[in-house]
């Protein structure tokens, strides 16, 4: 992982948590005026807007503080979604029998880019089926993973 976005993390997870959500994890995209920074956050009893802007207001102003950027950029606080991103085994292994989508970020066996069923966690790699093959994928070599929604999913 990028070393900005761990040391993003270890500032903005502490305080998430605080508030009593689950910190799910977060997106750095810098791109000059236009960059991004999405903290994602989770609960059991789901994400409403006074949660995102509870977080929003609390993480704004421990960002002020710290200035871990330097640039200038758009804070975003939402619920992973129904296409949640995958950051963490343990994330991977609470979504296994979903269809996912992740892009590596070196390629394996000749490809990046795998669409498949998430099978199972093997260690420290995520199982996934693609076409009649399973491939044992590094999650520390994901740069991004994604679950696919499926409406009306058939779970076999």
């Amino acid at each position: 992982m990028a070393t900005k976005e761990q040391q993003l993390i270890d500032m903005l997870k502490p305080v998430v948590e605080s508030l009593g959500y689950e910190f799910w994890g977060l997106e750095y995209v810098s791109q000059g005026k236009n960059s991004v920074l999405c903290i994602y956050i989770e609960s059991e009893n789901g994400i409403n807007v006074d949660d995102c802007a509870n977080v929003s207001r609390q993480a704004s102003a421990v960002l002020d503080v710290e200035d871990p950027i330097s640039s200038e950029y758009n804070l975003e606080v939402s619920s992973p979604g129904l296409d949640r991103p995958l950051f963490t085994l343990d994330q991977f292994q609470r979504n296994v029998g979903e269809f996912v989508e992740v892009r590596l970020r070196y390629p394996f066996e000749g490809r990046r880019n795998f669409k498949g069923r998430l099978v199972a966690v093997e260690g420290e790699d995520a199982v996934v089926h693609v076409d009649d093959h399973e491939y044992l994928l590094p999650v520390e070599g994901i740069d991004k993973a994604n679950v696919i929604y499926q409406f009306n999913k058939d779970k076999k």
